[in-house]
């Protein structure tokens, strides 16, 4: 059975569709390449739903940094120069205050508290979470649920795509949100080889209320946060403890396992990402490359199960593509003397 890796992306606005998934694949095999692993990538496809919040992207030929669509963070290769030190005795400072918030902002229904405070601090830091959230309402009532509805569609589309595949769903921020709802409730007999959350709020009070308010809504007793049932082999959360958005890191604390015994392996590693000086510890790119990520990568790879025909295929659309760039890079130098 061919293997598929299906990207879904996070917050914030974003380039087009194309460069971003060649990003995401440059990032991986970045990381293949580190751990000194020369593999070729499956197929790949990426979920693309910013478009459906911003009237413009990110523009690629943007040279102005004043500009709202000028490209602050690309893809950069990490900085091999660079140690990267991580001070894990604020692991049990986090461990602490993580455990704290879910004492005082939910309660036992799982029901949140203070909800003007937490929907505020949404609506303020988080744009494209709060549309997400106040578009709160099931396909089949009478409201007009746009935004979310089209969000989820995209997902779904593309796992409805590769249903007959073995499928590596690697998702990032608000992402992890997305793909968590269409497995459990919009996608359950679509089955997920490995599921990938990197930099996830999934484990934060007011993502565990909504999932519990969504359960509610749609009769599920009882209420529990629980792995996706189609989620068949493993799934992996990676989180740096400088990602302000992962801050509760622990999922496996928080979701049960499913009947298949699945739930939540969680990894802290290094997010590297840094451009111009500055680190971003949330950044997808600086995730994907983690040896942690290359690790997990390298044995859906190896999972891989094709017929000899499939084999032949994959090697000649390798060998085309290889051929296709190398022609292209010749072809520049001419075309930029005329």
């Amino acid at each position: 059975m061919p293997n598929v890796i299906v990207f879904i992306h996070g917050l914030g606005n974003k380039p087009p569709k194309n460069l971003l998934e060649n990003w995401w694949k440059r990032a991986l095999i970045e990381g293949l390449t580190q751990e000194e692993q020369k593999s070729f990538l499956p197929k790949t496809e990426m979920v693309f739903w910013i478009d459906l919040l911003y009237d413009k992207l990110l523009d690629p030929s943007e040279t102005n940094p004043e500009s709202p669509y000028y490209i602050d963070e690309p893809y950069v290769k990490a900085q091999p120069e660079t140690v990267w030190e991580r001070d894990y005795k604020r692991l049990s400072v986090i461990d602490y205050l993580g455990s704290q918030l879910n004492r005082i902002f939910l309660n036992d229904e799982l029901s949140l508290n203070y909800s003007i405070i937490t929907d505020s601090i949404v609506s303020k830091y988080f744009r494209e979470l709060d549309t997400y959230y106040k578009d709160d309402c099931l396909p089949d009532d009478n409201a007009i649920c746009t935004i979310k509805i089209q969000i989820r569609e995209r997902l779904i589309k593309v796992l409805e795509k590769y249903k007959n595949h073995d499928i590596m769903l690697v998702s990032h921020s608000m992402g992890t949100i997305i793909a968590y709802d269409v497995l459990s409730y919009l996608a359950p007999d679509i089955k997920i080889h490995t599921f990938v959350t990197m930099g996830s709020p999934l484990g934060l009070p007011v993502v565990l209320a909504k999932i519990a308010a969504e359960q509610r809504r749609r009769n599920i007793t009882p209420v529990q946060i629980i792995t996706p049932e189609n989620i068949t082999h493993v799934w992996y959360n990676f989180s740096d403890i400088l990602d302000k958005v992962a801050f509760k890191y622990r999922l496996n604390d928080v979701f049960l396992p499913n009947a298949k015994g699945i739930s939540p392996i969680d990894f802290l590693v290094a997010n590297t990402y840094k451009v111009n000086g500055e680190p971003n510890p949330h950044k997808s790119f600086g995730y994907l490359r983690t040896p942690q990520m290359s690790s997990v990568t390298r044995a859906f790879i190896k999972a891989e199960r094709l017929t000899f025909m499939q084999k032949i295929a994959r090697w000649l659309a390798i060998g085309y593509r290889i051929l296709k760039s190398r022609i292209q890079k010749h072809q520049k130098p001419a075309e930029s003397s005329k």
